[in-house]
């Protein structure tokens, strides 16, 4: 649905699973690895799957011990979800600023950083200065440049978003800055990963996982339920106010202001007092391994069976762009606040926890592909069922909002989604993890779920893009003017007319949708399920000395 509330599949995605969002799309594999190799050469690898002598003389250490590392990947993964909840907050301010779907196909190419960072992924780790500390390298400046940047930006984003007397927001420049924000928490997100590995002892790697989850999960609710929600001048009078006032209690400055305030006291803790293990870093120069590690995601890429399962993922998800990435938007547009539909995504946070717990059942078995199939039509039925309550919520509207049994339709609607998008996604990630192969495990499974990435993002900038070319306007009140363009649009206003819209191109995109993805469920389908019958061979990478 919105970017607030409904699971992007095609940008970072850790909640769920581990949660999610949870595509984690890191370079994992050793620098100096050579061309699907037959071992794994030392450095970093060797030292998680070996303790330190120190260590191993000491025994294990109890989380406790650690508990100041623990807590410091906690922050830096709710720094690292920051700037996620504001980009996902930003096509909502824009639709309440009337901005055309041209504009919102535009600024969501802002997404795409986390689906395409295995791209630079390699050089973040093999890159660094070694009296620094190889991920303090990147993380340091990277934060440094992300907080100088949001204070800045909280000088001018209020001209970017537009005065609303006759400024629209400036809608290039805002994709700029986001898109810049996303490659620099991409970025971080490499370090920290790459970091968290080392920082804690092998006896406590696990809770990297659980800061991720929970860190990044904060940080984005921070970003964008409580943003929103504290922005909005309705709700804070009606919750937060004795006296209404015309404004919300922050807003998108101020918010940008304190952050990058955040970003630069913590970067410089971290810089001056965290250390890196010096046992863990390793001893090689790794930059050698740069262009073998691009050689490998090409060799991968390149084998039949991986090659046919990059084009039918790409592909498999443009029957649910229209209701994933458009309806959202268009119930702001009929007048829901964005700020509770931000707010719908609170009571789904203990569905999206157990939903991968008792879908993983089902999927563990030698054909988690089944549960992928067989959600995919339900998923997709969900779809005209959005757009019947993106029609419906007109009817409902009275002076006072929405009637409160119509969120609960909304919820239950978002709820059932959420169910049909986890079968599928937990069934991906059963598939990639059953077929990657264990020699490169941690590359294979990344390039597989990067490519699952891309075939959510494209679909949804596309559904975007083409809401407003199938939309149907005319002009009424003003004879021989029409409303086909924006210039005509302008003209059928000054003369004193309105334009209208007698067919709304979101509901035109929605069945069209609806149709391919069927069409692709019935025809190509049963050739994405027959990956599965495939034999370890199919998968595993030619060996070279």
């Amino acid at each position: 649905m919105s970017p607030a509330i409904a699971a992007k599949e095609g940008g970072r995605q850790r909640r769920a699973g581990s949660h999610q969002h949870c595509l984690d799309v890191r370079s994992e594999v050793p620098p100096g690895l050579a061309l699907c190799g037959d071992g794994l050469p030392g450095g970093e690898a060797e030292a998680l799957l070996l303790p330190p002598p120190e260590a191993s003389s000491r025994g294990a250490r109890g989380c406790r011990a650690e508990l100041g590392s623990i807590l410091l990947l906690l922050v830096l993964y709710v720094l690292q979800g920051i700037p996620l909840g504001l980009a996902g907050s930003v096509p909502l301010i824009l639709q309440s600023k009337s901005a055309s779907y041209t504009d919102q196909a535009f600024f969501s190419f802002v997404f795409w950083p986390f689906s395409l960072k295995l791209l630079w992924a390699p050089l973040v780790d093999a890159v660094y200065l070694r009296s620094f500390g190889r991920r303090k390298s990147w993380l340091v400046p990277t934060q440094y440049i992300l907080g100088l940047f949001m204070i800045y930006m909280s000088t001018q984003v209020d001209l970017l978003l537009g005065d609303g007397e006759g400024r629209g927001p400036n809608v290039v420049a805002l994709t700029g800055t986001f898109f810049f924000f996303e490659f620099l928490a991409a970025t971080q997100d490499i370090a920290v990963d790459g970091w968290a590995l080392t920082m804690l002892s092998r006896e406590n790697v696990g809770y990297a996982s659980t800061c991720n989850s929970v860190g990044q999960t904060a940080g984005y609710f921070l970003g964008n339920v409580l943003f929103l929600a504290l922005e909005s001048a309705s709700f804070c009078n009606k919750y937060l106010r004795f006296q209404p006032q015309p404004q919300g209690i922050v807003t998108l400055a101020d918010f940008l202001f304190f952050w990058g305030a955040v970003f630069l006291i913590t970067t410089t803790l971290v810089a001056l007092l965290k250390k890196e293990n010096k046992e863990l870093t390793p001893t090689k120069e790794e930059t050698k391994g740069i262009t073998d590690t691009y050689r490998l995601l090409f060799s991968i890429i390149k084998m039949p069976a991986v090659l046919t399962f990059c084009l039918l993922i790409l592909t498999a998800k443009v029957g649910f762009s229209a209701a994933d990435a458009v309806t959202g938007l268009k119930l702001v547009e009929e007048g829901v606040p964005k700020e509770h539909l931000a707010l719908l995504a609170v009571p789904m946070v203990p569905l999206q926890i157990i939903l991968p717990l008792i879908i993983s059942k089902y999927t563990a078995g030698p054909q988690p592909l089944n549960t992928f199939y067989k959600a995919m039509p339900f998923r997709l039925l969900l779809g005209l069922e959005f757009a019947f309550l993106v029609w419906w919520t007109p009817t409902v509207k009275h002076e006072g909002g929405f009637p409160v049994y119509y969120y609960v339709v909304v919820l239950l609607s978002y709820a059932l989604h959420q169910i049909t998008l986890y079968s599928m996604y937990v069934a991906i990630m059963a598939f990639n993890a059953k077929v990657s192969d264990p020699l490169i495990g941690g590359t294979y499974m990344t390039l597989l779920n990067t490519v699952s990435n891309l075939g959510g993002n494209w679909p949804s900038t596309v559904a975007l893009w083409l809401v407003d070319p199938l939309t149907v306007k005319e002009c009424a009140g003003a004879q021989e003017q029409s409303c086909a363009t924006t210039a005509a649009a302008e003209l059928c206003t000054k003369a004193g007319g309105s334009c209208v819209t007698t067919l709304d191109g979101y509901y035109v995109e929605s069945v069209i949708c609806v149709i391919l993805g069927f069409g692709w469920w019935f025809l190509l389908g049963p050739k994405f399920k027959k990956l599965q019958d495939e034999g370890q061979s199919s998968w595993k990478c030619k060996r070279t000395n």
